[in-house]
């Protein structure tokens, strides 16, 4: 208990909230766990580098993605509950949705299929945000399964909004030839069609290949496909589509104010919360429980032949973090990958273009006990599926060198 609370105390604590291991890490911003100090519940923290922000022009960009989530009410949309600033970091505190990705979902019943109407009632819940989003003037711009979260409820719940627009932008994109409500709608043809069948309709590496494919629109579906389910997704691009969901009942709430957004840009010192970096975290028992699953390697192959498409994953060792890190230096070489090292992270870039563009990975070393540490490895960009090969492949180098525990 004492150690634990020792590593709890030296966590870093932004405003009242304790922030904890990252879940999630993009070009710009890392997304971590966090709990309220106050009342324990669970968060998602998105946190960007300020000086980045202003250093690539991306003020504006950023001011959107927060003003149209805070426009966006929805049961079936991430919620955005407030925005803070430090000296040199913007906070954006989410809803933590635990249930995962639905394209994990997808992968675990890929040998069983996903029945039409399971499917249905997901492809509904998608439907119910993307028309009520449209409706508010914003689309998203960047639907795909990746990007569509499940609660622990199963209720399934749209998320990261950094490439919407709001309805006159659109406008001046449609000046152009792009509609992004026929984007959206699209998307939702393709995302209902993978749910139903376990892979895209259109496929191709190459790229121009696979533009012409999308251009036809010649969509063969699987013969266990109904026959409405065949005409339907022949006809998701028609702009008025017949369906057969009832759109939601739900409190609204009161206006939205933007005054905390304005307030994390503007300078100001007064409204700063304070941010306290200390020592670097160690696993506590806490932690240490809720990533159990992930120290079996034999699980995780048992979970892939089963068709399971997870986007992280992690094992121990005994060897010293020094020891490790020298490993997964010496191991992404043959593999393809250069990486870059800061303390005990790595991050690790493929040198070939993958479907998704280059596969990336972060990896970090924990610290459970002073002869045990955890290692997590995650897919931070590209393709999941190459993902799960890069990491046959890792795991393997590293078995023997670093005494991985199966």
């Amino acid at each position: 208990m004492a150690e634990a609370a020792a590593a709890a105390g030296r966590r870093t604590r932004v405003g009242r909230y304790e922030l904890g291991k990252t879940i999630g890490e993009g070009s710009f911003a890392k997304v971590k766990l966090a709990r309220d100090s106050r009342t324990g519940d669970a968060f998602a923290i998105k946190v960007l580098d300020r000086n980045h922000v202003l250093r690539h022009k991306m003020v504006e960009q950023i001011k959107q993605e927060i003003s149209t989530m805070k426009l966006i009410k929805h049961p079936n949309v991430v919620q955005l509950h407030e925005v803070m600033a430090s000296k040199s970091k913007i906070y954006m505190i989410l809803e933590f949705v635990d249930g995962g990705e639905l394209f994990d979902k997808i992968g675990r019943l890929l040998n069983f299929l996903l029945g039409e109407d399971e499917a249905r009632k997901y492809f509904h819940q998608l439907i119910n945000a993307v028309d009520y989003c449209h409706s508010r003037g914003v689309y998203h711009r960047d639907l795909k399964p990746e990007n569509l979260l499940l609660d622990s409820h199963g209720t399934l719940k749209v998320s990261d909004f950094g490439l919407s627009a709001f309805a006159p932008q659109t406008k001046v994109l449609a000046d152009n030839g792009y509609d992004g409500m026929a984007a959206d709608v699209w998307s939702c043809g393709i995302i209902l069609f993978v749910l139903m069948a376990g892979y895209l309709p259109f496929d191709d590496p190459n790229l121009m290949t696979l533009y012409k494919l999308i251009c036809k629109a010649n969509v063969s579906c699987p013969q266990w496909f109904s026959l409405g389910a065949k005409k339907f997704i022949k006809r998701i691009l028609d702009p008025n589509p017949c369906t057969d969901y009832k759109p939601p009942l739900f409190d609204q709430g009161e206006d939205v104010s933007l005054d905390d957004v304005d307030a994390a840009f503007n300078g100001s010192e007064e409204h700063l919360v304070s941010e306290r970096k200390e020592k670097p975290e160690s696993m506590n028992a806490f932690a240490l429980i809720s990533r159990s699953q992930g120290f079996n390697l034999g699980n995780l192959f048992e979970k892939e032949m089963m068709g399971m498409v997870k986007r992280e994953t992690s094992f121990t060792s005994q060897c010293t973090a020094q020891q490790i890190m020298s490993k997964i230096e010496e191991a992404c070489g043959p593999l393809g990958f250069n990486g870059r090292k800061q303390n005990y992270k790595m991050k690790l870039k493929g040198d070939k273009t993958g479907r998704k563009g280059h596969l990336s990975v972060a990896t970090e070393v924990f610290e459970v006990a002073p002869s045990l540490h955890m290692v997590d490895v995650r897919k931070t960009g590209g393709d999941t599926l190459e993902f799960h090969n890069f990491y046959k492949s890792f795991s393997s180098e590293l078995k023997d060198s670093v005494e991985i525990r199966i």
